[in-house]
């Protein structure tokens, strides 16, 4: 049974302590859909101050909407466009400060107005991203960055 607790320290600790839940949580389980799902509920109740997380996956060569908390989302991204498709095209994590700033930004939730996009990469290849979206400009740091890669290296050991 999961218990929801209160996260204390440091930003960097916090994320360890995140990283090793949703390996605990997913251990045993190979299930895609499943994996995502309790990633996702486990990101939105974990993160302060955002407004939807979720994946999209890589189908027929574009990103397609996956599991995810929040408003409902756009379907298709098309690679390269969009935050979204543009960390799958440039195989990277981006950050956005302020995504009316950002050319080509695909606007699902107007109360949007930050962005972290981390591609899930399996084998070398883009299988998806995770996506996070705050209503703050500017919300997320470098420690969010790093505290967030380590949890999708932690999740990918799953799928």
């Amino acid at each position: 049974m999961f218990t929801q607790m209160k996260y204390e320290g440091t930003l960097e600790s916090k994320y360890a302590l995140l990283a090793k839940q949703i390996d605990a949580l997913l251990t045993g389980e190979s299930d895609l859909i499943a994996n995502l799902s309790n990633a996702s509920a486990l990101l939105n109740q974990f993160l302060q101050e955002i407004n939807w997380v979720g994946f999209y996956l890589m189908k027929d060569g574009e990103l397609v909407l996956g599991p995810f908390q929040g408003l409902p989302a756009c379907v298709r991204i098309a690679v390269g466009r969009g935050v979204c498709g543009t960390a799958v095209e440039q195989r990277k994590t981006i950050v956005v400060e302020d995504v009316h700033a950002f050319p080509g930004h695909i606007a699902c939730d107007a109360a949007s107005n930050s962005e972290i996009v981390i591609p899930l990469l399996k084998e070398d290849e883009v299988i998806g991203v995770l996506d996070i979206d705050s209503p703050i400009k500017n919300r997320f740091s470098e420690d969010d960055e790093r505290g967030l890669t380590l949890f999708v290296q932690t999740l990918l050991k799953h799928l």
